[in-house]
């Protein structure tokens, strides 16, 4: 059994919880976040994207209450203000987007918990950044909080992973065309970054992306090669990454697309998923895959070639959670 705390009951943590239950070897010991536990549970049972959960849920003052099992809620405000220690808990998954500094993860394990992942990038190059599939064989044992990156990277690096090993990577730009999310508003309002302070619901939304620098870490022999930005677009959920390379070897529409075939049936078999169909976001909503492959947008311009992979930017990224929490527990 692996005894895992969610700090941060938002999107992700909430998915992560749902996929659990299919999970019986991990158990959810305890949840921290600042919302009450009426509310945290109404979310949990009702979502607008992935529907009921049809599970039995309720709530007391201190706990959430799955088909009878009682699971305690915490309200810290800070990892600092936490103590892990009645609960036993092996790994913390810090999901509140709030907490990525190696400081304050430490917290965490200074406070009774042995491990840490993170669901985010994380702000200093010493954490290791970790994409199932494609860098996981760095991990050594010794690690005791570790990177699960962000879901375009996730989605991202594997397409990337079979294009280098299939003609060589000069140069990347990522283009990763993403649902909403909680950062932007339903109205105009002040934000740092004023694209993202206009309605999200309104308009097509440029803005900067995380994965290109995470990239980076995954891939450092092109790392001064690799660039990228976010159109955000007013879809709830499901995204997709477009990616253009310059490779240094010849290739072809037929040749990539049975490349990705090939790694979706073997060795990526749960991380990639192909298709030959006219897919659309609504389709990958609920896909636990971190890239559905779509072979019908392949092209090849002499050295330029350019795909796209699509992605559930929640349940892809937290079925690697998952992935990612069994492999540093073995």
């Amino acid at each position: 059994m692996i005894n895992i705390a969610i700090n941060g009951f938002g999107r992700i943590g909430r998915r992560l919880f749902r996929i659990l239950q299919e999970h019986p070897y991990i158990k959810v010991v305890a949840i921290n976040d600042l919302a009450d536990p009426r509310t945290l549970s109404h979310l949990l049972k009702y979502d607008s994207i992935h529907g009921r959960f049809n599970h039995n849920i309720s709530h007391d003052k201190d706990h959430l209450i799955v088909n009878q099992t009682r699971v305690p809620f915490l309200r810290a405000s800070h990892p600092k203000h936490i103590n892990w220690l009645p609960y036993n808990v092996d790994v913390v998954i810090e999901a509140s987007g709030k907490f990525k500094s190696f400081e304050d993860l430490e917290l965490h394990i200074a406070h009774g918990a042995k491990k840490v992942i993170l669901s985010a990038p994380p702000l200093e190059d010493d954490i290791k950044t970790i994409v199932i599939g494609v860098n996981d064989h760095i991990l050594d044992g010794s690690e005791h909080i570790i990177s699960n990156a962000s879901c375009t990277t996730n989605n991202a690096a594997p397409m990337m992973k079979i294009i280098d090993e299939l003609c060589g990577i000069e140069q990347a730009y990522i283009t990763t065309v993403h649902s909403y999310t909680t950062d932007q508003s339903l109205h105009d309002q002040p934000h740092r970054d004023l694209r993202r302070a206009r309605a999200a619901g309104q308009s097509i939304v440029p803005t900067t992306t995380g994965a290109a620098k995470a990239l980076t870490k995954i891939f450092p022999k092109i790392s001064a090669s690799i660039g990228g930005c976010g159109i955000r677009v007013p879809v709830a959920n499901g995204s997709l990454t477009d990616i253009t390379f310059n490779v240094s070897q010849k290739t072809s529409v037929t040749d990539i697309n049975r490349a990705f075939e090939t790694a979706s049936k073997s060795t990526l078999n749960k991380i990639l998923a192909y298709t030959e169909d006219p897919i659309v976001s609504i389709d990958i909503v609920g896909n636990p895959h971190s890239c559905i492959f779509d072979a019908q947008m392949t092209s090849v311009i002499g050295n330029m070639v350019k795909i796209i992979g699509w992605y559930d930017n929640e349940s892809g990224y937290a079925n690697r959670i998952i992935d990612l929490l069994k492999k540093i527990s073995t």
